[in-house]
């Protein structure tokens, strides 16, 4: 498709998980003026991590278990129809996001971070059954936390601090792909839309599930929706609670999850930008 279009294209395969990253760094020493990242949401995710501070444009070719990314700003399931997408989409600078947490290298996200119930879920995945199920593990990896106790944090947050079970810092309307949670951001935004809930009860967070749904999340008073750029998030010492970003564990926090201004250039369909 791209080379029908007069653009040269070297194809360059990952040699193992977690290196999609350097192969994209390298790409961009180089020289390359674009780089596509043939994948679901961890390989796009590395890659964002080798392209920040760049100026070389970035497109997604949706493939693998899940491309919230592709979803969003509506790019077809097809590589071949998102290629012709891409072709006639807008390259536009965006914000990224980032998670900070001490002594550990930044991590760079394109879409959300979690903390909390879902980062747990994320950390203890069933990577096997991930390889067989898809997204489905995902849902089998959620009825596991039945039962269990639900993990408790603080966020901190436009200079108020709660307590919370589980907290959504997204760029993203689209959450994994099946449902959205927030409903007023966009990826071209230069911040957050922030949502978390206060209640630890699991009967509250069946509610929570059953208010996304229906769009009435606004309605339960335990959540808050909020826009930020800047998110702490603690736990007691004793407390493991974990943080994930594009679907990524990230293991516990303390944790600073911010934005970087200016950090990347994305394809973006028209029709998207034009909402």
């Amino acid at each position: 498709m791209f080379q029908n279009a007069g653009i040269r294209v070297d194809l360059l395969p990952t040699p193992g998980p977690n290196l999609a990253g350097e192969v994209a760094a390298r790409a961009v020493d180089a020289g390359c003026d674009l780089i596509l990242a043939a994948g679901g949401d961890g390989t796009i995710n590395e890659v964002v991590n080798g392209l920040v501070g760049s100026r070389v444009v970035f497109g997604a070719l949706p493939s693998g278990t899940a491309n919230v990314l592709a979803n969003e700003i509506g790019l077809a399931g097809r590589p071949d129809r998102a290629a012709q997408q891409l072709l006639e989409s807008e390259p536009v600078r965006i914000s990224a996001g980032c998670v900070d947490r001490d002594g550990r290298a930044r991590r760079h996200f394109l879409l959300m971070a979690g903390v909390g119930l879902d980062a747990r879920i994320v950390q203890e995945l069933d990577l096997d059954l991930k390889r067989k199920v898809g997204k489905l593990a995902y849902w089998h990896g959620g009825f596991k936390q039945f039962g269990r106790s639900m993990p408790r944090f603080r966020i901190a947050v436009n200079g108020q601090e709660y307590a919370a079970s589980f907290a959504l810092i997204t760029r993203v309307r689209n959450y994994g792909g099946d449902f959205e949670i927030a409903r007023r951001v966009k990826i071209t935004d230069p911040d957050f839309e922030v949502i978390f809930t206060q209640r630890h009860e699991w009967s509250h967070f069946l509610k929570f599930v059953g208010a996304v749904m229906v769009n009435r999340l606004h309605l339960l008073e335990s959540v808050v929706v909020t826009r930020a750029e800047r998110i702490e998030v603690t736990a007691p010492d004793d407390d493991a609670v974990y943080v994930q970003a594009d679907g990524e564990p990230l293991g516990t926090v303390p944790a600073v999850i911010g934005t970087i201004p200016d950090a990347l250039t994305l394809l973006v369909p028209k029709k998207y930008l034009a909402r």
